[in-house]
């Protein structure tokens, strides 16, 4: 099932970031982004999996490396992945993924474009795991939409040239990244879903 078809089952009200959900879904992701980044092989096929839009797979595969995650909704649109987070019942979900943007290629999703993100974002997402400063001072300029605050406060964990931008987007954040050994751009996104 893609994303957007989560998106429209679910549906969920704005509300503003809290620190707490930047937390939690940070904990929660952090061994996996840990495996991309050092284990190849299961890099290789986690992407096949996703490729495939093999859910049940992609399950068992998260499940061995970060149960909690494994628990929450999970999607897949052939060229990226989305790991949603209930975070305010009943209907308030946010997500976490990486995906190459719709309407650029079909079936396709490099696992060493998928490790070098994951090598690029893990700082940032062990200090919002484990700095709650941090994450507090990074959803307050989300929720008053200041888009320098964001941009120093992400950059300062993610000095790769590969990270082209970052955006505030439906209260979270999306970050694009175009390495010069694929022909794609991919977004690692954390935001707040949408009917």
């Amino acid at each position: 099932m893609s994303y957007r078809a989560i998106s429209r089952r679910r549906g969920s009200p704005h509300k503003r970031l809290k620190a707490n959900t930047l937390r939690k879904i940070s904990v929660a992701m952090l061994p996996f982004y840990k495996a991309i980044a050092t284990r190849r092989g299961f890099a290789v096929q986690w992407s096949q999996a996703v490729v495939q839009g093999n859910l049940d797979r992609m399950k068992s595969l998260l499940c061995s490396v970060a149960p909690f995650a494994a628990k929450q909704g999970l999607g897949t649109n052939g060229i990226g992945y989305f790991i949603s987070f209930l975070v305010q019942p009943p209907m308030l979900y946010y997500t976490n993924g990486t995906t190459i943007p719709p309407g650029t290629v079909q079936f396709t999703f490099e696992p060493r474009v998928h490790r070098a993100i994951a090598k690029a974002i893990f700082p940032l997402y062990r200090e919002l795991a484990h700095n709650r400063c941090f994450a507090s001072a990074l959803a307050k300029a989300i929720n008053r939409q200041d888009q320098h605050a964001v941009t120093v406060m992400i950059r300062s964990l993610i000095p790769s040239s590969a990270l082209k931008s970052v955006q505030i987007e439906d209260y979270g954040f999306a970050l694009l990244f175009k390495y010069p050994f694929s022909k794609y751009p991919y977004r690692n996104l954390l935001i707040q879903e949408f009917t």
